[in-house]
């Protein structure tokens, strides 16, 4: 057999993109490669060329289409060669077109853009492999299992989501176990609409930080549209960068290269309702690789998860800031801010079984607005309400952080005060009556306040304690108010 004889046949090919410049500029550089070379501005005239006689070879060139308009008809024509050549050319700021498309049939793939010469170097270098599978299937066979691997670590950190920072960094170390890996990252969405960078981990040495030249409002980054992790951030598509140059960046470019990084792909985390993602997981690898339809799936499973996690996380901070308002509506007064009338009891006991344990005094005092029933009838219910928020200001600002002031009744308050005697409680008593009498209160001048001190005695419960506390405020009530009384043993 001659030389002539053995040399290969050139295949006919058909390529599609919508763009008439693209179409003349791919004819121009890589016609010479096919037995005949037709070129089609969409699906529907690709379908249709191929019913008039078939080509041997597929070229999907995805710049320009739209992935929500126009996948269903891409995808019906790879179905549509039932195996035969399929060459996808694909912009690496929307690598979602990949797994998007294999799922409609096997295809291979060149993430762009390109030149003309490297364009024609990788479609005549697949013309001459016979658009052989990028793995082999053990490879890929053994890559798919530490894909499994990694996302078993991944759910792992599950365990973590009740704090998001802390899922976050532990996912980045889960994701590390993916052979060829050597960075993780996480970039989230925080209040405000800017991105962060909220966890990394891999090889030491290399700070995304200092690749971005900043930790926060990273959508403000002048390499917002050449990182993948920041583009799939803000533009919810999945950014795959096999060739550092294709980003047109020579600084990142070289920067990643001096930390031994070859490839970057970038997946978007969706958010749960429509919108933009909620950020971003951002995959440094030490060379680059081809991915089969199994393990893109993989990554947006990885992409899901992080989801769930960092949901779940938001979840556990709500519930958490939810009981802290629960909580705070049902233990503390509206009116005045203070302890209210049952927490105020719950405190007493638990002031009261400190005290016999460390054999500490205790002391109670008790005090009501005088004659504040006039103050309604004279002034108003908002004078009296404001007399009510002025009082209680005015005698918090004067205790201790131990002390606790707790409104019992309508215009009645209590001091619950540990570590005090009731010489000490008669002092601070005076000085609450001498500071609420000298307050100045919007509408009604003054007012002022009779009070009760009583101790805690060895063997008393709370209840006795409160009796004792308002007969002598029921006393100083009769010795003509504003004063100080001492209750008895």
């Amino acid at each position: 057999m001659s030389q002539q004889e053995s040399a290969p046949v050139p295949p006919t090919g058909l390529y599609v993109n919508p763009v008439g410049q693209r179409r003349a500029d791919f004819q121009h550089a890589c016609a010479a490669l096919f037995d005949g070379l037709r070129v089609a501005d969409g699906a529907e005239q690709a379908a249709a060329m191929l019913a008039q006689g078939p080509s041997a070879v597929l070229v999907l060139d995805l710049e320009r289409f739209e992935l929500g308009i126009d996948l269903p008809a891409l995808g019906e024509l790879v179905a549509s060669r039932n195996g035969a050549p399929v060459l996808v050319l694909c912009p690496f700021t929307n690598a979602r077109w990949l797994p998007a498309l294999m799922q409609h049939g096997p295809l291979d793939y060149v993430i762009g853009p390109l030149p003309a010469d490297e364009t024609r170097r990788q479609v005549e270098a697949r013309l001459q492999a016979g658009f052989e599978a990028p793995l082999e299937p053990t490879a890929a066979e053994a890559e798919l299992a530490a894909l499994l691997a990694v996302r078993t670590e991944a759910q792992a950190a599950l365990q973590e989501a009740d704090d998001g920072i802390r899922f976050a960094e532990r996912l980045c170390a889960a994701l590390l176990r993916w052979p060829g890996l050597v960075h993780a990252a996480v970039f989230g969405l925080h209040e405000g609409g800017d991105l962060r960078l909220d966890a990394q981990h891999g090889k030491p040495g290399l700070d995304l930080a200092a690749v971005l030249q900043r930790r926060e409002r990273l959508l403000q980054s002048p390499l917002r549209h050449a990182f993948p992790g920041l583009l799939a951030a803000s533009s919810g598509e999945a950014a795959l960068l096999d060739a550092l140059d294709k980003a047109g960046e020579p600084a990142l470019a070289a920067v990643l290269r001096e930390q031994g990084v070859q490839m970057v792909l970038g997946l978007p985390i969706p958010a749960p309702g429509p919108g933009a993602p909620r950020g971003a997981l951002c995959l440094l690898f030490d060379h680059a690789r081809p991915f089969s339809r199994a393990q893109l799936t993989a990554c947006d499973d990885l992409a899901q998860l992080a989801a769930f996690g960092l949901r779940m996380a938001d979840l556990m901070r709500e519930s958490e800031e939810l009981l802290g308002r629960v909580t705070h509506l049902a233990t503390t007064d509206a009116l005045t801010n203070v302890a209210n009338r049952r927490h105020g009891e719950y405190l007493m006991e638990q002031e009261i079984k400190r005290a016999r344990r460390y054999r500490l005094p205790l002391a109670l005092i008790a005090f009501d607005i005088d004659r504040f029933r006039a103050i309604n009838d004279s002034f108003g219910h908002p004078v009296g309400d404001m007399a009510l928020r002025v009082v209680a200001d005015t005698a918090r600002s004067l205790l201790r952080s131990s002390d606790v002031l707790v409104r019992s009744g309508g215009e009645e308050f209590q001091v619950i005060a540990p570590h005090t005697s009731a010489i000490d409680g008669l002092k601070m008593a005076e000085k609450l009556r001498a500071a609420i009498e000298a307050a100045e209160i919007p509408g009604c001048d003054h007012v002022t306040v009779s009070l009760g001190v009583a101790q805690l005695g060895e063997t008393e419960s709370g209840d006795s304690l409160a009796v004792r506390v308002n007969a002598a405020l029921a006393r100083a009530k009769r010795a003509g108010r504003n004063c100080v009384e001492l209750a008895m043993q």
